[in-house]
């Protein structure tokens, strides 16, 4: 773990057993990127030498054929095919409840049929050129839903859109994949829902969750369509056409199991309380990998919103459709999860696109699985992150005897060193920039605190080297007061576990206003 995770878990060692790190849900997309888009389709008509106005039969053929093929699958393997009138139905409580009825341990469950939204294509006149176009339009079809107990992966399903473009998803978990990892190594483990409250081996279930990513998911995900759309092998026998896969949505959590729901139910109060008053949009910001700075034109918005649900009370923070989260699962786990629906906010290191053997530089992260695994490494970041931040929440010393030994003059390495003036303005803002989210992960440099506290002009080299030096002093006098230690063997410096319970605990105070103060004083 990083000084970042190993920060919260040394604050509350005492009453923690374990973490756990890995996928929760991923839905994965499987797309026909010749049919996906309108001038994909064109060119695959024209190809096949199809022309507009028989466009209409093309599409009602192929799905009938996708129609028998299902009817064909439930009917060799005796699984009920049902249709459900409302799509909001739960289907995956429903499917449970048929494995347990009909003792089905493994293989298809049940195949459910509901009608729901889709993007699909339609032909229609053109008034002006007097001619038929393809049109691209939101309408709403039928939508197969396979469940199955795979042998390897747990309870999962595909679901197929039965009119073109013909896209599937598929959605596993990446905890009952975990459950199935234990069971064939012979580890005991209590699973309640899907996380876990107890673990054997915590260290071999943590590598057993971590080698989910070197899974090959293209060949994973075409096992799935091969098994459950027979039908895709012949509707594209003249011109076969592959499914691309991408990571649609993916929840990537870190459990910290507690030893007991007692100490869980003491702690998380005050963690929802401190995450919901101090944590604000640059904090959101920075816990999810992003630049703290909004532009004036963007149309981002930063929600953080706290919620009670039949698993416990969730505190959640929003940000262009990317989120943070954290709530108490099964009275005794503490769940943080960073779900990424709009990655193109986060960068990969890699090549262009198109030219597999140029230069390496920063790109935007793809939904591809072939960035996958950059993906999982942000969202741990970004867990990580947040569980800094919430390490000092659990403080019950006074703010005056935190602040006391701070607001005195000290000595280091023989030298005296000068108090510090938390409530200045000078070293308010040098406190407030050295617990910046950024720096929680690798920590920070002097050349990283230069443009944070002189600005970003560049400077003079005479006046580079004076801000340099300055920068040193203050740095020398963070140490001596105990508020950041050197990282071995580097330039970097990291906040101590006392130097952020006493940022933290002075930045609420700031925060809070007179009237507040004085009830609580009452």
């Amino acid at each position: 773990r990083t000084h970042a995770m190993h920060s919260f878990l040394a604050r509350f060692s005492s009453e923690i057993k374990g973490t756990l790190s890995g996928f929760d849900r991923v839905r994965f997309r499987g797309t026909i990127r010749w049919l996906a888009s309108l001038r994909g389709m064109s060119t695959y008509l024209a190809t096949m030498g199809l022309l507009l106005k028989d466009f209409t039969a093309w599409g009602k053929d192929k799905t009938n054929q996708i129609q028998k093929a299902t009817e064909r699958l439930a009917e060799n393997t005796g699984r009920p095919l049902i249709y459900l009138p409302s799509s909001s139905e739960g289907k995956e409580s429903r499917a449970l409840e048929i494995a347990q009825a009909d003792g089905i341990t493994q293989g298809l469950v049940a195949v459910f049929k509901c009608v729901e939204p889709c993007h699909t294509f339609k032909v229609g006149p053109n008034a002006a050129s007097k001619m038929l176009e393809l049109r691209q339009l939101q309408a709403k079809c039928s939508h197969l839903y396979f469940y199955l107990l795979d042998p390897q992966l747990g309870l999962t399903h595909l679901r197929l859109q039965t009119w073109a473009p013909f896209t599937t998803h598929v959605c596993i978990n990446g905890r009952e994949w975990l459950s199935r990892q234990l069971t064939r190594e012979g580890l005991g483990f209590e699973q309640r829902d899907n996380c876990f409250v107890h673990v054997d081996n915590v260290r071999r279930a943590q590598a057993l969750l971590s080698r989910q990513l070197r899974t090959n998911w293209s060949r994973l995900l075409d096992r799935f369509v091969a098994s459950f759309h027979p039908a895709h092998r012949t509707m594209f026998s003249e011109y076969p056409l592959e499914y691309y896969w991408s990571a649609e949505e993916t929840e990537w959590a870190t459990d910290v199991m507690f030893r007991s729901p007692e100490a869980l139910t003491r702690i998380y109060p005050k963690l929802l309380h401190h995450g919901i008053t101090t944590f604000g949009s640059r904090d959101v910001l920075r816990f999810l990998g992003q630049p703290p700075i909004i532009r004036i034109r963007s149309h981002r918005e930063i929600v953080s919103t706290v919620r009670k649900r039949p698993e416990g009370t969730r505190l959640k923070h929003v940000s262009n459709r990317n989120s943070i989260k954290m709530y108490d699962k099964q009275e005794s786990v503490l769940r943080v999860e960073t779900t990424i629906n709009n990655p193109r906010d986060m960068k990969v290191y890699r090549t262009r696109e198109g030219d597999p053997r140029g230069p390496q530089s920063w790109q935007c992260l793809r939904k591809g699985v072939a960035d996958l695994h950059r993906r999982a490494e942000l969202s741990q970041k970004s867990n990580e992150r947040y569980l800094d931040a919430l390490a000092a929440v659990e403080h019950d010393q006074p703010l005056a005897d935190t602040l006391r030994t701070l607001c005195q003059p000290t000595e280091y390495r023989g030298r005296r060193v000068r108090a510090l003036q938390p409530l200045g303005e000078c070293d308010g803002v040098l406190l407030a920039t050295v617990i910046r989210g950024d720096f929680a992960i690798l920590g920070f440099r002097n050349r990283d605190l230069r443009p944070l506290l002189f600005g970003t002009d560049a400077p003079t080299p005479e006046e580079a080297k004076r801000q340099a030096s300055k920068i040193t002093r203050l740095l020398r006098m963070l140490r001596a007061h105990g508020i950041i230690q050197k990282v071995p063997k580097t330039h970097r410096y990291t906040v101590t576990q006392a130097g952020r319970q006493a940022i933290v605990a002075l930045q609420t105070a700031k925060q809070a206003s007179t009237s507040k103060l004085l009830s609580i004083a009452a």
